[in-house]
């Protein structure tokens, strides 16, 4: 290459490098298609032999994300065919004998059964119909799996298939209805009864008499029932026994399943209310050109849906509806009631049980107990139940009572199973924190595997049932650590020791385990390690990030505490500036969700955030990132602390965290702002609105502010329901508020938003308008949902936010 040509060639290359190279921030730079930054490996699955990974990727910044894997011999990723897609079996696809020698799994709507030793696969089914949910039942001699909302079981050694259950829509005829069924879970004894049977009415003592004459007197009548006697007791000796029919009316079934040893068929039936309103949200921007409406959703306070739960004993051909009757503390009413005398006389004077909902059953791995996960559906209690197979009969296991409202990590649905035949394993909150705990069913002795303050985020048991695989914050509110606990002497030993977050996936032999990691400042990366403390550690993915994501020197943003006036300490990410603004403003970011933690030492999923509150502290400004009261990983207190009053502690907390700058940093509290979306808008107004001497401004972005407008499932477990608890919805909502706005307030909201709807940002634009305010701005986006998608959106909204603080706060 000639000398010309070379100095050609660096030259390029020197610019290509300086393009690469971001040396300053700017709205316009951060808020691009989030693909300039590059992307990282995510959803790792161990292959049901745990000889290869799959994980999604994207390095070369196609349109979608790419299935990559790594194998035991070649640990460089390959992106995977679309023939190896196909065949790919992730090991949670795949359910195992109590022996570990074959599973079964369901793959394109078919049945599959696989022999462990030998690697055959053999087909079960072949239809049109989609087959799913396959199990080991029967005591592990015949594979149930569900079709058309039906129960059929394929016999292993005879290849034979049988049907379980008769499930039909409409409602039953009058005897079909009577015959075999049982109500009160339990709590009558059993009775058993056949499809169809009836009640005979009593014949009279004249036509017994009769009859019986008639037989006596004529030999021909005689002979004739007696032939006719001996055809209908043979029919019957060789007619096909008929399934007992379950009809479920107008109900939608779910969760059908079946004891291990094939006696037992649970399901629940559900019934959708009638009246509900649901609500619509008008779309403007549309491809016909007309306004249309997207169907959206009922409105907290709305009537929820019923739900009743059964158990078909198929030995007995009865149905056992299970009640709530027998629910210690079912008829109790929350506290808040008092706070409404008429309403609590009313109630007690009714007197009724509260409408629950049933999760399970959970068997024993030999069916000989069930447990039934029963919830109060105004959340303030959990009830761990057995149901007693051989006395019918419902025991209370364990009850979890709160005033608030029943969670936190492994407590909704889930974290729950057996470590043996006696032994049930669960998460509670019984200490303010989640933790792991052990019942015997047998003798109701109760013992806690892990303890402290600290959560118990996540919980696994080993395949041989000897440890507990745990991811806790035990190091740090703001660390995710994986453990190893052993079940019989409750020994713990730590296996991750990369600071952040370390998300685990165990390989089904359980010797590796594959790692998504992140820091605060570094985005997730994925690794393999050995499964013992001190493991070997092997990085998978380098640098998925881009070159000129990796040229900036992103802060690592210090987690530091302060003390709120009620002596509780508040966690926080500090953004300092290296150069300060000569004003010493300061912004609040206000995380989303409420129930979110954010001050934490890993990647955030508030990423386009983290790169503009970088861009604040390089323009001069102090920025506070508060996991407020309400906030995630930090127990029950502190999840619950906004109970009945969203925008008291959950604000108080950000007026301290003010207060503490000030002292700390010498920030100016007149040059004060705050900007969040979601419940992050919401408190965002109520900051304004309620702290106006606080705070300056604030960008207040698809913010709520009505809570009555916002959906059953989140707003009835912090402040129950409008027309029960006004009082909380009052206290809570920004719209009262809006006459103290004294500082600069912009609003932005997407119009076609199905999660805090653009009716929020309506009626709280049309209160300032009543109320003559002056110092607020409205953008819309139209064609934006909640989580806004496109890059020009994103852009148009944090460079009006930027603006509004660089106007305001430096003035």
């Amino acid at each position: 290459m000639s000398r010309p040509f070379i100095f050609l060639f660096l030259l390029l290359a020197s610019l290509h490098s300086v393009s690469q190279k971001l040396d300053k921030l700017t709205v316009e730079k951060i808020m691009r298609d989030p693909k300039w930054i590059g992307t990282s490996p995510s959803s790792p699955q161990w292959s049901s032999d745990g000889n290869t990974l799959f994980f999604q990727w994207n390095p070369g910044k196609e349109t979608n994300d790419s299935s990559y894997y790594i194998t035991k011999d070649n640990k460089t990723p390959v992106k995977a065919t679309v023939a190896q897609k196909q065949i790919f079996l992730p090991v949670n696809a795949a359910g195992y004998n109590i022996a570990r020698t074959v599973y079964v799994f369901a793959k394109d709507g078919d049945v599959f059964y696989t022999d462990v030793k030998t690697g055959t696969t053999r087909r079960i089914t072949q239809t049109v119909d989609v087959e799913s949910n396959p199990q080991f039942s029967f005591n592990q001699t015949k594979i149930v799996y569900n079709r058309s909302s039906n129960l059929y079981a394929w016999d292993i050694a005879k290849g034979e298939t049988i049907q379980l259950t008769n499930v039909r829509s409409g409602e039953a005829a009058p005897a079909q209805a009577t015959g075999g069924f049982q109500r009160g879970g339990g709590a009558n004894p059993p009775r058993t009864g056949g499809s169809g049977s009836s009640v005979n009415s009593a014949a009279n003592q004249q036509e017994d008499w009769l009859k019986n004459d008639q037989l006596q007197t004529f030999e021909v009548l005689k002979t004739r029932k007696e032939r006719t006697d001996q055809a209908t007791a043979y029919n019957t000796s060789t007619r096909r026994k008929e399934i007992r029919s379950i009809f479920i009316e107008d109900k939608t079934l779910q969760g059908l399943n079946v004891s291990p040893d094939g006696r037992f068929v649970s399901y629940t039936l559900i019934k959708q209310p009638t009246a509900a309103k649901t609500t619509f949200v008008p779309n403007y921007v549309t491809e016909t050109g007309f306004t249309t409406d997207i169907t959206g959703r009922t409105k907290v306070g709305a009537a929820q849906r019923t739900v009743e739960f059964f158990i078909y004993d198929r030995d007995r051909d009865t149905v056992w509806a299970i009640k709530a009757d027998s629910l210690p503390g079912i008829k109790d009413l929350p506290d808040y009631i008092k706070d409404y005398p008429k309403q609590l006389e009313d109630r007690k004077k009714r007197n009724a049980n509260r409408p629950v909902s049933f999760n399970g059953p959970n068997w024993s791995p030999k069916g000989t107990y069930a447990i039934v996960d029963v919830r109060a559906d105004d959340n303030k209690d959990r009830w761990l139940m057995l149901w007693d197979t051989a006395a019918n009969k419902l025991k209370l296991l364990d009850r979890q009572r709160d005033e608030a409202w029943i969670g936190g990590p492994g407590i909704n649905f889930g974290g729950t199973g057996w470590v043996d035949e006696n032994t049930f394993w669960f998460q509670s909150e019984a200490t303010g924190y989640s933790h792991l705990y052990t019942i015997n069913v047998a003798t109701g002795e109760k013992k806690a595997l892990t303890s402290g303050n600290y959560e118990v985020q996540q919980s696994q048991l080993s395949k041989y049932k000897k440890y507990f695989y745990i991811s806790t914050n035990e190091v740090h509110p703001g660390e995710q650590q994986f453990y190893r606990l052993t079940i019989a002497d409750g020994k713990k030993e730590r296996i991750t020791t990369m600071t952040g977050s370390n998300q685990v996936t165990l390989s089904p032999d359980e010797k590796q385990i594959a790692i998504l990691h992140s820091y605060s400042n570094k985005p997730w990366e994925l690794y393999l390690q050995e499964n013992k403390p001190g493991g070997k550690i092997q990085q998978i993915t380098n640098k998925a990030q881009s070159e000129e994501f990796r040229s900036y020197p992103w802060k690592d943003p210090e987690v530091v505490t302060f003390p709120a006036r009620d002596g509780a300490t508040v966690y926080a990410r500090l953004y300092k500036p290296s150069n300060p603004h000569p004003n010493k403003p300061a912004v609040l970011f206000v995380h989303g969700a409420g129930y979110l933690q954010n001050a934490h030492k890993w990647w955030s999923t508030y990423f386009r955030e983290y790169m503009f509150n970088n861009l604040l502290a390089d323009n001069g400004y102090y920025v506070l990132d508060i996991d407020y009261r309400g906030s995630a990983g930090y127990g029950r207190n502190w999840r619950t602390g906004i109970y009945r009053h969203m925008g008291g502690k959950d604000l108080t907390d950000h007026v301290d965290g003010v207060n503490w700058l000030v002292k700390t940093y010498g920030v100016d509290p007149k040059h004060v702002g705050l900007y969040g979306g979601s419940y992050g808008g919401f408190i965002t107004l109520m900051g304004l609105f309620t702290e106006p001497d606080i705070f300056a401004a604030g960008a207040g972005l698809r913010s709520v502010t009505d809570w009555a407008n916002y959906n059953h499932g989140y707003t009835s477990n912090i402040l129950n329901e409008p027309y029960t608890d006004s009082i909380a919805y009052r206290k809570s909502s920004p719209i009262y508020y809006a006459n103290g706005l004294k500082g600069h307030l912009l609003m932005c909201h997407g119009m076609i938003d199905v999660n805090v709807h653009f009716q929020d940002i309506v009626k709280i634009s049309q209160r300032l308008i009543e109320l003559g305010k002056d110092n607020w701005e409205l953008a819309v986006y139209p064609l934006e949902d909640h989580g806004f998608v496109e890059p020009s959106s994103w852009r148009d909204e944090y460079k009006r936010v930027f603006k509004l603080f660089e106007e305001v706060l430096k003035k």
